[in-house]
């Protein structure tokens, strides 16, 4: 790419310090939760404040001295339903916008950062990351450099490919190396347009396979080697990234399977790389298992009450916000108060009464309900299935007020209901619980909890160091792990799970050219 392609011959004294501009919307939508994910829930960062959000682009990080860098518009939400059209459409045209004003102001772009999640689902549109990144090329320019930072659960087209020039994603599940992949991303692009290096050869390979994130986490195998060797093609002599996508498992699109792109500047290399780790991944289709023990509600229960270590987590699998459920989803909270086992309440309690947590159930009018009455009052509140009564109705309880809290970032305001031993925390808007503090703050002690039982998937980090056992409730919810009992109608077969694996699929891969 030569230089006055882009921003013409009077600009050349720019070359060493190019002008990148930062955008993109970030968020995993599930199809199959009644939900909807309103503008407000990206939390939009814009101008300078984009940059707060990326610790490696501090004010006199190296990567924020090394260009003229000009936050756009970045948004991320909570995982959740599908976004309303309106929604798109809005934070969309401000993008553009404060794009169009950062060109009006400082010249043509040499680079955007385009940094998204890749399983944005919106109202009447299929592909809304290729949607979005062709409006802002319409802006930018055909010219401009693009590197794209996703989430391995995105999805990646063939037209997305196309319109972007860098792409990459992470290579831990959960997303411990979220960080490093962004500046991957961005170092990326910085090098490449200091080096004039130009555009790249991009080799692309759908892999007909799409499977939960909890079945290809890379604690365990056959993950654990794809993308180890990820690295190992991403370090070869012509070869600048590659990256395997396993798509988003809870959205019902064409697009929604596992992928390969490998990028640089040998053909060769680049396409033997993406043609390697797709036969890779097709080889292992069957290998692909829960990264935990499974079971129903009901036999997850047993074991965590016949366990002699503490604490015992179980994930409350279906309506996990953090993959996209509605997060109101009361089906487990129902059964756990009508268990005497866990409540200590009624006939069949234990001699020993249990410390049992549960995380959580927004219920904005049973929290308001608990404030008023303050800490240690006993209330009865009536809550969740507001949005997600597809399984289970309002849950009716009667406990004491343990804990209340305000000004979280996501829940607003948090309680601590206490039925007996079960601690069930109520929100006023959905929260995911990840962390110890998100605990402790609340008065909780998860640490010497006898069970904790928290809506989630595979458990991240702080939780999985804490936990002394570990089963995940294999529950209903917009997130469904049975993705044979959701019902895809949309994707492309043959598929596995969906179909046997006993096909042959296209592995070659695919070079794609620009779209412009």
């Amino acid at each position: 790419m030569e230089r006055s392609a882009v921003r013409g011959t009077s600009a050349a004294p720019s070359l060493h310090h190019p002008l990148i501009a930062v955008a993109g919307l970030a968020i995993e939508a599930s199809t199959f939760s009644p939900a909807r994910t309103e503008a407000a829930a990206f939390h939009p960062r814009r101008g300078d404040e984009v940059f707060d959000a990326y610790p490696f682009m501090s004010p006199g990080s190296p990567l924020r001295e090394a260009a003229d860098w000009h936050g756009a518009l970045v948004g991320r939400a909570l995982p959740g339903g599908i976004v309303t059209r309106d929604a798109f459409e809005s934070l969309t045209a401000e993008m553009l916008e404060r794009l169009r004003g950062i060109i009006a102001d400082h010249g043509p772009l040499d680079g955007l950062w385009f940094d998204i999640h890749g399983a944005m689902t919106v109202e009447g549109l299929d592909d809304a990351e290729t949607v979005l990144l062709r409006r802002v090329r319409e802006v930018i320019g055909p010219d401009v450099l693009v590197s794209s930072s996703m989430d391995l659960h995105g999805n990646v087209s063939a037209d997305f490919v196309r319109l972007t020039d860098l792409i990459t994603c992470y290579r831990m599940a959960p997303h411990e190396d979220e960080l490093e992949t962004k500046e991957r991303a961005t170092r990326n692009l910085v090098q490449r347009l200091r080096d004039h290096a130009g555009r790249p050869f991009k080799a692309w390979v759908p892999v007909p396979v799409l499977l939960p994130g909890e079945k290809t986490s890379t604690r365990v195998e056959p993950a654990k080697s794809i993308y180890r060797h990820v690295g190992e093609v991403a370090e070869r002599p012509g070869v600048l990234d590659a990256a395997v996508w396993v798509g988003y498992a809870w959205a019902d699109e064409p697009r929604n399977q596992a992928a390969v792109v490998v990028t640089g500047d040998d053909r060769d290399a680049v396409s033997a790389g993406a043609e390697e780790l797709a036969a890779m991944f097709w080889a292992a289709r069957d290998e692909f298992a829960f990264v935990a023990p499974t079971g129903t509600l009901d036999e997850c229960l047993d074991a965590a009450l016949r366990s002699d270590v503490r604490p015992y987590f179980i994930s409350d699998s279906g309506d996990n916000p953090t993959a996209g459920g509605a997060g109101d989803v009361t089906w487990t909270l129902q059964r756990l108060l009508d268990d005497p086992r866990v409540t200590g309440l009624g006939q069949g309690a234990a001699e020993s009464p249990r410390t049992v947590i549960y995380a959580s159930l927004p219920a904005p009018e049973a929290v308001r309900t608990a404030v008023e009455a303050g800490v240690g009052a006993t209330v009865t509140v009536t809550g969740g299935a507001a949005v997600d009564d597809l399984h289970a109705g309002p849950v009716t309880m009667t406990g004491v007020v343990h804990a209340i809290r305000y000004g979280d970032r996501d829940a607003k305001t948090e309680v601590v209901l206490r039925v007996g031993g079960l601690h069930v925390i109520l929100t006023e808007l959905r929260k995911p619980y990840h962390h110890e503090h998100d605990f402790t703050d609340l008065d909780l002690d998860p640490r010497h909890a006898d069970i904790v039982i928290v809506k989630i998937g595979y458990l991240e980090p702080e939780l999985f160091d804490m936990a002394a056992d570990w089963m995940m409730a294999l529950t209903p919810g917009g997130v469904d792990q049975d993705l044979i009992r959701l019902g895809h109608h949309r994707i492309q077969r043959p598929m596995v799970p969906y179909d046997p694996g006993d096909f042959t699929p296209d592995l070659h891969a695919r070079m794609i050219d620009r779209m412009f």
